[in-house]
């Protein structure tokens, strides 16, 4: 039982149409009915739940905002608690003066993600749905937003639970040979356990086949842009975006620091990462920005190394090939219309990198090609078919399903071996448990607290 109650600002900070103060607990609409006069002169405390109420916030007989206030009881809330939002004007000053009102009162301000929280605390929603409302917050595209959506909804909950109760089946039989073995255990059929059991590992590892694609659709496709100063990495970053995020100059070194944007391929996200030219420098801001590059393509994806097809393969053009070695690459030679220093097929072998396209970012030549090769690395094409289903786009769950596979195999390993039935039963309760951490009803406190702390406050 969730004693004390909360209240914090649910929508973003700075100037809006609206600006949403949220109250959830057991006092809460004692707590807001002591500050929202009503037009209708109604006390808050005998308005319906599900309504929406024009009125004002007072302190002192003063008002302070024209508001309407949204009032839903518990259970049938979104924290499962008693829950009024109060839709203030949207502008920084009635939001911060509504704010300090009702912290007077017996409420404190609420943590990181402790409305969802609670949500989950009271048994409305799972972990795993809890954490597809932070998805739904941070999807980047139509498609991110379509899996965390099925998510929200208990897709994902729904089928580990089926499987997990086709687990306790199992497990239930072999307990219960162990604690009556008198009159079970010439009942018992050992290979229909096993079969059952491979049947679960079976569609556990068709649900981790969905991992890599909702990776992606969660996370985006980090991609690098590397390569020695004015090669054209900004004009690319530009050109793409279809808008001049970056600063295009012909001196080189322009570009001192990385810098990150978005674009959508298909309903699949691409984080884009330009980076400052790659050479030997003794300016220390453009040194700092390239050691910045370097680390940039460690944690990339993706590596889109532009090369200046109008000048010969120098130095430091093999040094960079060294830097992006075991990542994934397209080689873009890039000013396609000025007269070639750099031949394809030369570059292919010495780079050993298959994918390369002659382009000109200035004069758009040939991108919609790099586009459709990022088609085909990653699949592109397919991954709308497959968001129709249930798919993992946590790592979280992907860790514990891979953990719930490696238990159920051992059980089935054991149970050939001729294992006593206890020891059986040990790995089906791992399997069990972490099934279970998918939905949070086996994690412990600690870990629970670090996912909601990722949380938005106010959600």
């Amino acid at each position: 039982m969730i004693d004390d109650t909360i209240v914090a600002v649910a929508t973003a900070v700075g100037k809006s149409g609206v600006g949403i103060v949220r109250v959830s607990g057991k006092s809460a609409i004692h707590i807001v009915n002591k500050v929202f006069r009503s037009s209708s002169g109604k006390s808050l405390l005998d308005l319906r739940s599900n309504t929406i109420n024009y009125g004002f916030v007072e302190r002192e007989n003063k008002i302070i905002d024209e508001v309407l206030v949204s009032l839903f009881r518990g259970p049938k809330s979104y924290t499962g608690e008693d829950v009024v939002e109060i839709n203030c004007h949207g502008g920084p000053i009635p939001i911060k003066l509504t704010m300090e009102l009702l912290l007077t009162f017996d409420c404190r301000l609420a943590e990181p993600g402790e409305f969802t929280r609670r949500a989950f605390l009271n048994g409305r929603i799972d972990l795993s749905q809890a954490e597809g409302i932070m998805d739904i917050i941070s999807a980047k595209t139509d498609l991110s937003l379509d899996a965390a959506t099925k998510q929200v909804l208990g897709k994902l909950s729904s089928m580990i639970n089926e499987l997990n109760e086709s687990i306790i089946s199992s497990l239930a039989l072999i307990e219960a040979t162990i604690d009556y073995p008198d009159e079970v255990f010439e009942s018992i059929d050992v290979d229909t356990i096993s079969n059952s059991l491979n049947d679960v590992i079976n569609e556990l590892n068709n649900l981790l086949l969905t991992a890599k694609t909702g990776k992606i659709l969660r996370d985006g496709i980090k991609t690098t842009i590397v390569g020695k100063p004015n090669v054209g990495k900004s004009s690319l970053l530009n050109s793409l975006l279809e808008q001049q995020r970056a600063i295009v100059t012909d001196i080189p070194g322009t570009t001192r620091d990385i810098l990150e944007e978005q674009i959508s391929i298909n309903g699949v996200p691409l984080v884009l990462v330009d980076t400052a030219g790659i050479r030997e420098t003794d300016d220390v801001v453009e040194r700092i920005g390239v050691e910045r590059s370097k680390s940039a393509i460690n944690e990339s994806n993706l590596v889109l190394f532009v090369l200046d097809g109008s000048k010969e393969w120098e130095e430091y053009d093999q040094k960079i090939l060294e830097l992006i070695k075991g990542k994934k690459v397209i080689i873009l030679i890039n000013k396609l219309d000025l007269p070639q220093m750099m031949d394809i097929n030369i570059i292919a072998n010495k780079t050993g990198v298959e994918n390369i396209i002659n382009v000109s970012i200035e004069k758009n030549i040939n991108l919609e090609e790099l586009k459709n090769e990022i088609f085909s690395m990653y699949e592109i094409s397919d991954i709308e078919d497959q968001t129709m289903n249930t798919m993992i786009t946590n790592l979280r769950h992907e860790k514990a399903i891979k953990d719930a596979v490696k238990n159920l195999m051992e059980a089935i390993e054991n149970i050939e071996a001729g294992m006593p039935l206890d020891i059986v039963a040990i790995d089906i309760k791992d399997a069990w448990e972490n099934l279970g951490k998918v939905s949070g009803s086996s994690l412990n406190k600690n870990i629970v607290d670090e996912i909601f702390s990722r949380f938005c406050l106010g959600k």
